[in-house]
Formats: C-alpha cells, sequence, structure tokens
C-alpha cells in the first residue's frame, strides 16, 4: 500500500510557504466532503454520479503522491460507469488512508 505524501505540494510550491499551506488547507477542507459525497451516492446506489466522486477524488489522489492508487481510480470510475462496483473496497482502504493522513497535518 502506497503512503500518501505531501512531496508533489513541496514541489508545486517550491519555496513559498503561504502557498504550500494553502493547497494543504484546501485539500483538508474539500477531501472530506468529497468523500462524503461519494459514500452518498454509493448508498443510494446511483453509480454514475459516484463515478463522477471518484473523478473529482482522482486529483486529490495524484495531489497527495499516490500513483498506483489513481490507476486503480481510474479503473474503479470506469466500473462504477459501467454498474460494476468492482475495486470498491480497495478505493475504500485508498480513500481512508488519504483522510488519516489528512487529518494529521
Amino acid at each position: 500500500m502506497e503512503t500518501p505524501n505531501l512531496n508533489y505540494v513541496n514541489e508545486l510550491s517550491g519555496q513559498n510557504g503561504q502557498f504550500r499551506m494553502k493547497i494543504i488547507s484546501i485539500i483538508k477542507k474539500e477531501l472530506p466532503f468529497e468523500v462524503e459525497m461519494y459514500d452518498s451516492y454509493m448508498q443510494q446506489f446511483d453509480f454514475f454520479n459516484a463515478a463522477q466522486s471518484v473523478h473529482k477524488l482522482k486529483h486529490k489522489i495524484s495531489i497527495l503522491g499516490l500513483e498506483k492508487s489513481y490507476y486503480l481510480a481510474v479503473d474503479y470510475e470506469h466500473n462504477l460507469k459501467n454498474d460494476s462496483i468492482t475495486l470498491k473496497n480497495d478505493f475504500e482502504v485508498i480513500l481512508k488512508t488519504m483522510l488519516d493522513f489528512v487529518v494529521k497535518l
């Protein structure tokens, strides 16, 4: 299992600590809401909108340096668009890992 990191955020922000903190703040604010939306759609068996949520979450996955997880999310998004929940458990482990990481920032 990959470990989330801030390598991309650090690279993107360079020496600008204020910009770095702004990015982290946005991630901390948006990630829980986006995960909550995904969960809500899955509880309703609304796979179309769940796929849209996964699409948005892919960007957070990438920003947190989870390259392999990003590709899993791509496949999972495709599965949801085809009314399949294959990879659901793996994807949700990624979400939990990300949430745990973000809480500690």
